[in-house]
């Protein structure tokens, strides 16, 4: 080809080529009108001046340290969690490393990243599971429905939409992308039928598409075929002068995959038959079902229809437990649970503060047992419980809600009791019981996970300031963790007044722990403003501390508790004891 062929001519060039052109055809009478652009921001392309940073993974997890956090969200699934905990830990570890030293063990061919398969049925925490890990973690989540994919693409687009997708919820940044989470659920949809003659091309399709992402794999944020990504591309080139390809890499980005596979357990209930290692009899029970998944291999999964190249790539399996209705009370009276939460912020959104029997919870998990599907049941069980509640008491003057067992017994008779005026100092009676109730069960729950709470927020839990964060947690809306942090805060804010007082009067006072717990417990239940707090501190020791320090020569003070109720008999027994200290001369 021709060197004149192979230069792009510039915009501004064929601008000028083009009006000399038409001046000469046409005369004055015809020109060339430069279309305004008004400078924006392109999708994944950082302001111009702005050095593009490599972002670099900041990872420091153990597999024990996040089995710990799981086990504050979730009920049982022990195997699945300590599973998912070491290979995603050893995964974003194992970056880490490679990026600290630059030996890349990816690189190595034959290399295998540990994407993960997930199987469990429905409402048994799979997908919450993940979204918690990734915001423990700090990475960009997505998740996908493999069901809404085709061989030709989804929505449009196709899986590398994923990938795309990652770079937005990253704000931009593709470094940061890299190293995100994609989860694709229902992928027991795409599995080829074996009911079918032949090759089922558009399921088998779709586990193609998927090889390369899953491995490694460019994927051109330029989505093809697509105008507006064509018409930016054109701009920047405007800008620029330079054809930029801007892609991702898939490398570090660690694909989970999860589904029900109900036919599976009866395929490896027959390979372990004709292996003769038992369970020959027919799977009757949901126990028995999982059981038999815990044993499931490669083989399997080819047999119930993906393909031996899709079933390598994904070399981690997690089989999740159904969920008794023992399991589901327990996640309806886990303090951190959203669905708990999620109805004390509907009531809150009209200011009424509701709190709930262990009666009530007891019903609503049984109920939710009978939907058969696990955990979703219990948003289907508490929302239909509550809904004539929340319909009418907005319209009322009720801003405490007792929802116990007899709302479920006689909804109605219940909801004329709570907006009945002669009615209202019992029900206070029952609310403020039930406050009571679960104020001891958040103090329960922080004593049992003190030490992984104690260490996450650095922070020591004693009985006190347990008692602390538990009136918290009652007086807001918001998980333990939260709550817990909430109180840290304080506590940091309260320290920094020991450095204020040494600042001001030249005294070096430390504030006894009794001493932070009472000044936190006030901040919490009157809502105590640490700075007239500090004015008064100032009024009530300085001079008496200064006294001191000139009659002795000490500067340094432990104030306690007791000290900061009694100033004045603090300052008075200081100084007695003090000058008894002095021996005449």
């Amino acid at each position: 080809m021709n060197e004149q062929y192979e230069k792009i001519p510039d915009p501004k060039e064929l601008e000028k080529e083009i009006g000399e052109f038409l001046s000469k055809k046409f005369g004055d009478s015809v020109k060339v009108a430069s279309p305004i652009i008004l400078p924006q921001e392109l999708p994944y392309e950082k302001p111009e001046g702005q050095p593009k940073k490599k972002k670099k993974i900041s990872f420091d997890l153990k597999p024990e340290d996040l089995i710990s956090y799981l086990d504050r969200f979730i009920v049982k699934q022990d195997q699945a969690k300590a599973i998912l905990a070491t290979k995603i830990c050893t995964h974003f570890n194992r970056i880490k490393r490679a990026e600290q030293s630059g030996e890349d063990v990816s690189d190595m061919v034959g290399s295998i990243k540990n994407n993960v398969l997930m199987i469990g049925p429905t409402g048994v925490g799979k997908t919450y599971m993940i979204k918690l890990i990734a915001k423990k973690i700090g990475v960009p989540f997505v998740k996908g429905d493999a069901t809404k994919f085709s061989e030709t693409g989804y929505v449009g687009g196709d899986v590398e939409d994923l990938v795309r997708d990652l770079v937005r919820e990253s704000g931009g940044d593709i470094e940061l992308a890299q190293y995100g989470i994609i989860y694709i659920d229902e992928i027991d949809k795409i599995a080829s039928s074996r009911y079918i003659i032949g090759a089922d091309v558009s399921r088998a399709g779709v586990q193609r598409a998927l090889l390369k992402p899953l491995e490694e794999t460019e994927v051109d944020l330029k989505v093809p075929h697509d105008p507006i990504s064509m018409i930016q591309e054109i701009e920047r080139y405007r800008k620029t002068g330079k054809r930029d390809r801007r892609t991702v890499n898939t490398k570090n980005i660690l694909f989970i995959v999860s589904g029900a596979f109900n036919d599976l357990s009866e395929i490896i209930r027959k390979r372990l038959v004709d292996q003769r290692i038992g369970f020959g009899a027919h799977l009757s029970s949901q126990r028995e079902q999982v059981d038999i998944l815990k044993h499931v291999k490669s083989e399997d999964l080819i047999a119930f229809g993906f393909e031996s190249e899709f079933v390598g790539r994904i070399p981690v399996r997690a089989v999740f437990e159904q969920l008794s209705e023992s399991d589901l009370l327990e996640i309806l009276k886990n303090p951190n649970n959203p669905i708990i939460l999620g109805k004390k912020y509907d009531f809150a959104a009209y200011d009424i503060d509701v709190k709930f029997e262990g009666g009530l919870l007891n019903i609503m998990a049984t109920l939710a047992f009978q939907e058969n599907t696990g955990a979703r049941g219990l948003v289907s069980a508490v929302e239909k419980v509550l809904l004539l509640f929340e319909k009418h008491l907005p319209s009322t003057d009720v801003k405490q809600f007792p929802a116990t067992a007899s709302i479920i017994d006689n909804p109605k008779k219940a909801l004329e009791e709570l907006i009945s005026p002669d009615r209202r100092k019992n029900i206070s009676e029952i609310f403020q019981r039930l406050s009571v109730e679960e104020k001891e069960n958040i103090k329960q729950y922080i004593h049992s996970n003190r030490k992984a709470l104690s260490e996450k927020y650095n922070l020591t839990l004693t009985p006190s300031r347990i008692d602390i964060v538990a009136t918290y947690y009652c007086k807001h809306i918001m998980d333990v963790g939260t709550a817990v942090e909430k109180i840290k805060s304080f506590y940091d804010d309260v320290k920094k007044i020991e450095l204020y007082f040494y600042k001001n009067h030249d005294i070096n006072i430390v504030l006894e722990e009794d001493a932070i717990d009472f000044i936190i417990d006030e901040t919490v239940n009157f809502q105590l403003d640490l700075k007239d707090f500090y004015k008064k501190l100032s009024a009530d020791f300085e001079l008496g501390l200064k006294l001191v320090r000139e009659k002795t020569g000490k500067n340094r003070f432990f104030i306690t508790r007791e000290a900061l109720k009694s100033p004045e008999s603090f300052i008075s027994s200081l100084i007695r004891d003090e000058l008894k200290r002095i021996k005449p001369n």
